[in-house]
């Protein structure tokens, strides 16, 4: 299967993957993760040890994917709610949104899904 595609879904310590056939179906398996995870992830302001880390700070969890032809992005959704599209594996790059476009639609435009 030269077209198969990975979900990886990392939160609170614990990762789950699927695999799709087809590009279109990892991007609307994201989407709906993305959607049921930013209503139950939500983040308060953290404390560490004399600093204060809002909640758009911090990464409340993470959807990967990982294509064809070593194509790999995902979305990191923030504590406050917020989500941010990336392209990499180990040296992320912001993917900015354009008008109209959620985080999700900037990956897919990034990756050519």
């Amino acid at each position: 299967m030269a077209d198969r595609w990975t979900v990886t879904v990392r939160r609170r310590g614990r990762t789950e993957r699927e695999q799709f056939d087809a590009a279109a179906q990892a991007f609307a398996a994201a989407e709906r993760q993305i959607d049921a995870l930013a209503r139950t992830e939500g983040r308060a302001t953290a404390k560490v040890f004399a600093r204060e880390i809002e909640p758009v700070a911090q990464v409340a969890a993470r959807i990967e994917l990982a294509g064809p032809g070593g194509q790999r992005g995902g979305v990191d959704l923030r504590g406050d709610g917020s989500a941010e599209a990336f392209t990499g594996r180990w040296r992320k790059q912001v993917v900015e949104a354009r008008r109209g476009e959620d985080a999700v639609a900037a990956l897919r435009r990034a990756l050519g899904g």
